[in-house]
């Protein structure tokens, strides 16, 4: 029996962008694309692949689907999982979600996987490299009453037992759980491994599966957003810089040390 993983993908803005290039539209509070920037796949969710293609590598029969919610998906992104060793992409592509929020994020992808599913176990990022809230996957368990174990940094699978090393501020805990199952993966897992030729040709040969949002059972009315921008901004930096020099370091310490006692730092 093939152990079925879905792993959920966000398209984001590319985060190494220059500051310069980052710009808002202040009238709609929305982020404008920069020019001559392609999108990616977020990072984080790049490591989730990265820990279900581990699974795989260790001898098990594993089908690995890759599922992502939005509009104008950039094909050339969105396929960088499947050319990593992913078997499938499922996208639920309409112009109605280019501006939802995590609630109805959750929504979308609860009835996509209600289409596709089931499915044994659903990984995803820790979070995402554009808001970075980290809401999307606490919320999709909630919906589909499924237990969830969030900053994986190493998981193995036996059977449906699932062994999880999750990342603790002074180490990690080792946890069992039994499948189906909820995961958020860290980047503590490791770097995700780097496409090579065949599996970029491969890639290229397979189609994405499209879904609308009336192919998942949903419509405009079911997307309407909880969270309400009112204000999306860039933020004003009126920081000065005040250099403490002296003869030598110890001169140059001195003065530093009293400067800032005298701003009450110290």
């Amino acid at each position: 029996m093939v152990f079925r993983i879905v792993v959920l993908a966000k398209q984001v803005p590319d985060p190494e962008v220059p500051p310069s290039q980052f710009k808002v539209d202040e009238s709609t509070n929305s982020v404008i694309p920069p020019n001559g920037v392609p999108p990616v796949v977020n990072g984080f969710d790049l490591n989730a692949v990265e820990a279900a293609l581990r699974l795989r590598d260790s001898g098990l029969d594993i089908e690995i689907t890759v599922l992502s919610v939005g509009s104008e998906f950039a094909m050339d992104a969105m396929k960088k999982p499947l050319a990593m060793g992913a078997d499938r992409l499922v996208l639920v592509d309409d112009p109605l979600l280019s501006q939802i929020d995590s609630a109805a994020t959750v929504k979308v992808l609860s009835a996509a996987i209600a289409k596709d599913g089931p499915f044994d176990l659903i990984l995803g990022g820790r979070q995402a490299s554009d808001w970075d809230q980290a809401h999307v996957i606490i919320g999709l368990a909630e919906v589909l009453g499924l237990p969830l174990v969030s900053l994986i940094q190493k998981l193995e699978l036996d059977d449906d037992l699932v062994t999880l090393q999750r990342v603790i501020p002074d180490g990690y805990q080792v946890i069992s759980a039994r499948c189906p199952l909820v995961l958020t993966v860290t980047n503590e897992l490791g770097e995700p491994r780097y496409p090579n030729l065949r599996g970029i040709m491969q890639a290229s040969r397979k189609q994405a599966e499209i879904f609308t949002l009336e192919d998942v059972g949903l419509s405009d009315t079911d997307i309407i957003p909880k969270l309400e921008i009112k204000k999306l901004y860039i933020p004003e930096s009126n920081r000065e810089v005040q250099l403490i020099e002296g003869e030598d370091e110890a001169d140059s310490g001195k003065k530093l040390a009293l400067r800032l006692h005298e701003e009450k730092l110290i």
